[in-house]
């Protein structure tokens, strides 16, 4: 069977950024403790909510098991559907409702006092009762005579529904009495938006054909009519301000607003949003509207200029169209490069999303743009494939360079300025010939922010200064390959630039003199390359699926990895360099470990990475993945927990992850899984002996040992000037023995009758723990107990105890026998090494003379001697083969 594992131990789900609402129209709800607006926008499975004032994140929802498809919002609850089910959360997170009754997937919510109103796509319209979560009526509609399209409750109009068909026509209802009150024939178009106007009974109809009525429900009479050029009416608000304006959206991301006193177009707004406008709301009493669209774009608009048009207030957006390639720019992990498919380049913050910038849309001439004042397509620049960029000197000069796709100059940007910067790189040997196809493919940067290498599809790699803009040489002197370049790299130290062509082959230039210095042929067309400046390791993604690791000082392929089942998307180095992480069209993230060559991590995602960066300080992964507008972080397991690096087997299995902000509904199954997996992570514990020709070390402070042959100097540095002072009245305290480990003395029963009040002189001369535990050893040949002794003990109290071992002071000839033999047995299990060292140091200093009197110690002395020697021949062998490998790996570096 093969082998299992539950997601990725080494990268967790962390949050998604740039994300911030979808096609779905947004709601606006008023908080009456807070006295503020807020503001819910549908991403995914989740809403978002957003303070009106800053337009900043408050709370993200838990998410549902479907996408969200109508959103709609009371005074206290916010109402979602998904799928045949509608949820009602409160505090904007937590689901405290679930509305189950539908046989179709819901599209149109309207809260009603108490109760609220369903509509799903068979025509069924459901009353329920908020708080029981219990059906109050149904009513089925024909959907070939009556398809609801649109749905709004009447100002003052107690108890009363107005619907709209596709049909064109309109009903009241009475939702209490289940009466159709009336019916409004319509105007021969489709009914897409309804609106209540500030007026009472007067509703703004929008219809699939651009045009917009006014009209008084009450007396059924049209009041106006209006039309636009752009398609059906998406959305229609009015101003509650005093300003008599209506604004109405189109599927082209126009607005126009309409002078109600007048009857005519007060201004138009062109270009507000890249897509279909989905929701528009004035802000109540205020000169504030805010749109959303599927342009991944909520923005505010303020009405305080003469003309009747509105200036961009705050905006919060995101890519319109996934990104295409994303890299952290500077040292301190902050920001997100992002390169999207709808030609911007954007930079994400992970700390807040007020530090998010938009560099905008590259433009031919800019000059121009500008002066037409239009987004026009023909001066846009393809969307951008690939881009470089460094910190150095980006308050100096355009710290960016990128290369758009089917396009010749390579455009470079200023990221402090938020804008395209002053250079298009071009090489003046095509100036002649625009009919060739030759395009930019890749670029790089030097460390130092001084020089641009772009890489062209013809072959040529040019250099370029970053500051001017000046052509500063090419490498090769036709070309640097036959091929197509399919990626470049500069190393930290401006020495060498590597590139990889579509010729199979891996070149190893100077930078200063583009002198060809190494060639490496490959067994596959390259797909990319990846430097890592600090281990001047260079990664190598083939057409084959495989990825090659190349050290650029010895110029060898080093590690090669295969396993992926589609083409390689994108790689990333961590921090340190050990590990190589490569995103695949197989939906997969694998994680290769450097040292030892082998695969620690994989898991598979719902859609393929297209590509990913790794921090500089290693705490998260970021990735972007396929017809998905969001860059998702992936936060560094090992930085907070122990995780097993152990090699995954060759029939691993990857399970999906869902990505952040999507997670699953749990059951108990799942936590069961999850439970027996934890179980069967083994943390590694390392053994108390590598190898048997190694020594080991204690893990005692050197405190305890190291100083030991300079107690008598310590001491008498340490001596106080004056003695002293005994206190007047001395405190009560508990006794104690003396030592590390601090322990109470055993106190002696005052009513005890057999005490006797002779003095014993024998008390004085009582052994110690440490001694009798050496003349139990003679006799057991156990030394484990003296040695943990000597280990709790401070150097004073060794002192004191290897002084006591001398005849003369209480000990005998048989107790320093036994020290040596406890040395001995310290050096033939090689553990505690240091600790032998220290203390038959210690031993010899204080009873050196004696030894060399008595014949039994000689004899003791002399094996623990032939063993340390043994002992140090050993470790100097390991030492000079060790010192001869690593002057070989130097001069073959050199």
């Amino acid at each position: 069977m093969s082998a299992h594992r539950k997601g990725s131990a080494l990268f967790g789900g962390f949050r998604a950024l740039g994300l911030y609402c979808n096609h779905l129209a947004h709601v606006v709800r008023y908080h009456q403790k807070h006295r503020d607006f807020y503001l819910a926008a549908a991403v995914g499975r989740s809403f978002h909510t957003y303070n009106v004032k800053k337009l900043g994140i408050v709370a993200v929802s838990n998410a549902l098991p479907e996408d969200i498809t109508c959103l709609a919002a009371d005074r206290m609850l916010v109402f979602a559907a998904h799928g045949k089910l509608v949820s009602a959360f409160a505090r904007n997170k937590e689901v405290v409702h679930t509305y189950t009754g539908h046989d179709a997937d819901v599209h149109l919510l309207q809260p009603f006092g108490d109760h609220l109103i369903s509509v799903d796509r068979d025509g069924v319209v459901i009353v329920w009762d908020v708080q029981s979560e219990e059906e109050y009526l149904q009513i089925t509609f024909d959907k070939a005579v009556f398809d609801i399209s649109a749905m709004m409750h009447p100002s003052t109009y107690l108890n009363k529904v107005l619907l709209g068909s596709c049909q064109g026509s309109l009903q009241l209802w009475n939702i209490k009495s289940n009466k159709l009150l009336y019916t409004f024939p319509g105007w021969g178009s489709g009914v897409s938006a309804l609106a209540q106007a500030p007026a009472v009974d007067v509703v703004g109809i929008g219809l699939t054909s651009g045009q917009i009525v006014i009209h008084n429900v009450k007396h059924d009479e049209t009041l106006m009519t209006f039309q636009q050029d752009w398609g059906p009416v998406t959305a229609i608000s009015f101003r509650t301000d005093g300003h008599p304006v209506m604004a109405a959206g189109s599927p082209l991301g126009h607005l126009a607003l309409w002078d109600l006193e007048e009857r005519k177009l007060a201004a138009q707004m062109r270009n507000v949003h890249r897509g279909s406008i989905a929701g528009m709301t004035f802000m109540q009493g205020e000169p504030l509207l805010i749109t959303n669209a599927a342009d991944n774009a909520i923005r505010v608009w303020i009405f305080d200029a003469p003309g009747g048009s509105g200036r961009l207030l705050r905006v919060r957006q995101g890519h319109s169209a996934p990104p295409c390639h994303i890299r952290h720019h500077g040292l301190d992990a902050h920001d997100i490069l992002s390169a999207g498919q709808d030609g911007t380049l954007q930079s994400f913050s992970t700390v807040h999303e007020r530090f998010n910038k938009s560099l905008g849309v590259g433009s031919i001439n800019k000059k121009k743009s500008k002066a037409k004042g239009l987004q026009c397509d023909t001066m846009n620049l393809p969307a951008i494939t690939a881009f470089a960029s460094e910190t150095a000197r980006q308050s100096d000069w355009d710290g960016i360079i990128a290369c758009h796709r089917g396009f010749l100059s390579a455009t470079t940007w200023n990221y402090q300025k938020t804008s395209m910067g002053a250079h298009k790189l071009e090489p003046k040997r095509f100036h002649r010939n625009r009919a060739l196809n030759v395009h930019t493919t890749a670029v790089a940067i030097s460390s130092c922010g001084n020089f641009a290498v772009v890489a062209l599809s013809s072959g040529h790699i040019d250099v370029y200064n970053m500051q001017s803009g000046i052509h500063r040489g090419q490498y090769g002197e036709d070309r640097a390959h036959d091929g197509p370049v399919r990626g470049v790299a500069v190393d930290g130290l401006n020495q060498l630039t590597l590139s990889t062509g579509a010729d199979r082959t891996l070149k190893i230039w100077k930078f200063k003199s583009k002198e060809l210095l190494h060639r490496t042929a490959l067994s596959s067309p390259p797909a990319a390359l990846l430097l890592h400046r600090d281990s001047g390791m260079a990664a190598v993604a083939l057409d084959d699926f495989t990825a090659l690791i190349v050290d650029i000082e010895t110029r060898r392929i080093v590690r090669r990895y295969s396993g992926h089942c589609g083409q390689i998307n994108d790689m990333a180095f961590s921090p340190d360099g050990r590990w190589l992480i490569t995103a695949s069209m197989d939906c997969t993230i694998r994680t290769w470990d450097l040292p030892s060559g082998c695969l620690i991590d994989c898991f598979l995602l719902d859609a393929a990475a297209i590509s990913i960066t790794m921090s500089p300080t290693g705490d998260f992964l970021a990735s972007a993945h396929v017809d998905d507008l969001g860059i998702y972080l992936w936060s560094n397991n090992t930085l907070c927990s122990l995780v097993s690096l152990r090699p995954l087997p060759s029939d691993f299995e990857p399970t999906a992850v869902m990505l952040p902000g999507t997670c699953p509904v749990r059951d108990v199954d799942s936590e069961e899984e999850e439970e027996e997996v934890s179980d069967e992570m083994i943390e590694y514990e390392s053994p108390e002996q590598l190898a048997e020709e190694l020594v080991t070390l204690s893990l005692l402070p050197e405190s305890r040992w190291k100083n030991l042959l300079s107690l008598d100097i310590i001491k008498k540095r340490n001596k106080p000037k004056e003695p002293p002072k005994v206190p007047k009245s001395a405190p009560f305290f508990i006794p104690t023995i003396p030592g590390l480990l601090p322990r109470f003395a055993a106190t002696e029963d005052p009513n005890s009758q057999n005490q006797s009040k002779v003095v014993n002189f024998g008390v004085l001369a009582q052994k110690s723990d440490f001694l009798l535990q050496l003349e139990d050893a003679l006799v057991s040949d156990s030394y484990t107990g003296a040695l943990s002794l000597l280990k709790e003990m401070g150097p004073s109290r060794i002192d004191a105890e290897l002084r006591g071992l001398d005849p003369g002071l209480g000990g005998s000839l048989e107790a320093m026998r036994s020290f040596l033999r406890l040395i001995r047995s310290i050096l033939d299990s090689r553990r505690d090494f240091d600790l032998a060292q220290a203390y038959l140091a210690l031993f010899l200093k204080l009873h050196l003379k004696l030894l060399s009197q008595e014949p039994a110690l000689l004899d003791e002395v002399e094996r623990v001697s032939e063993l340390l020697e043994a002992t140090w021949r050993g470790l100097q062998a390991q030492f000079n083969q060790s010192l001869c490998l690593l002057g070989y790996m130097k001069s073959a570096l050199l």
